[in-house]
């Protein structure tokens, strides 16, 4: 049996904020709250003694940083723990503690991160790749998640009893498993013409671990072999690795194209209605800055230009 975490400690306040809020919160966030409260556990056995409330100071954020680097997580786990941190000195002061979390300000230069997407062509490929039948239901989930732009908790979840007609349009109504937001969402003729193919339904459920190494294989053999760098967990660790891209698909993958290809030609506001992002700063977060047809496009538009003003002089 395991020991009561030791009053006024770190580990104690983390635990009873994140029982407090089991119920309040997703399942997912209170995974990541846990796996902050690992990551503070190991802190504790790396530096062999108990963290106390009164110990949080600005030397502690340095010793924690050291601490990660030297483990090699990576800077985004870091931050993020930091900041989670933060908010339980915050709600220790509301017990009536006073702590030193105004001292812990952090200045975080800005990353460059990799956004894999899938770009217009790579999507008609697995279109029409064929793919052995015990993938299909994969493949299927992958084109629908690629033309919704929703999460797999909420595609894996769609049904056709959750399809409306308004003025002749088929559109779907759902609440987001994550934010609880209610979306209805216009669908893609990409979308309706799977259900038809599957007898007026949406394909067979999955797990998402069976869902993430099936459409690695439907990427694979439509040869989405790009080299490119992507960030890989290994153990508890995300490391970045030089791979191909058919390696580098997660269920994230269709949300991330939607956001990247529809964006630019239809209103981000309306973009961000079907996502159910509250703010554009968060919806950008998808948009993978290095988009190849719109840099193209750039380019067609730079020759015709160039060409008119030939024609004239």
């Amino acid at each position: 049996m395991k020991e009561p975490l030791q009053e006024n400690t770190l580990l104690y306040y983390m635990q009873w904020y994140i029982d407090s809020k089991k119920d309040l919160i997703c399942h997912s966030t209170y995974k990541r709250y846990k796996v902050f409260f690992r990551l503070m556990e190991r802190f504790e056995g790396f530096i062999c003694q108990s963290v106390h409330i009164e110990d949080m100071d600005s030397d502690f954020i340095r010793d924690f940083m050291i601490f990660g680097k030297q483990e090699e997580y990576s800077e985004n786990t870091i931050y993020r723990t930091i900041h989670f941190i933060k908010t339980i000195l915050n709600f220790v002061e509301r017990k009536g503690i006073r702590t030193c979390v105004r001292e812990l300000e952090l200045r975080r230069e800005k990353q460059k991160k990799e956004v894999v997407t899938l770009t217009e062509k790579e999507i008609i490929k697995i279109q029409k790749t064929n793919v052995p039948e015990e993938l299909q239901a994969a493949k299927d989930w992958l084109l629908i998640s690629c033309y919704t732009g929703q999460r797999f908790s909420d595609f894996i979840r769609f049904s056709t009893q959750q399809i409306h007609i308004i003025e002749g349009k088929t559109c779907l109504s759902f609440a987001q498993q994550k934010t609880k937001k209610e979306i209805f969402l216009p669908l893609h003729p990409k979308v309706l013409h799977i259900i038809k193919r599957n007898k007026n339904r949406f394909p067979k459920i999955m797990d998402i671990q069976h869902y993430n190494r099936s459409i690695k294989e439907i990427a694979k053999l439509a040869h989405l072999n790009e080299s490119l760098k992507s960030r890989k967990r290994i153990g508890y660790r995300s490391r970045e690795v030089q791979t191909e891209k058919w390696e580098a698909l997660s269920s994230h993958i269709g949300r991330r194209s939607f956001a990247t290809n529809f964006y630019g030609k239809i209103p981000t506001p309306l973009l961000m209605e079907a996502t159910g992002h509250s703010t554009e700063q968060m919806f950008l977060r998808y948009i993978n800055p290095v988009n190849k047809d719109r840099i193209l496009s750039l380019s067609n538009y730079f020759d015709t230009i160039d060409e008119g003003r030939t024609v004239f002089q």
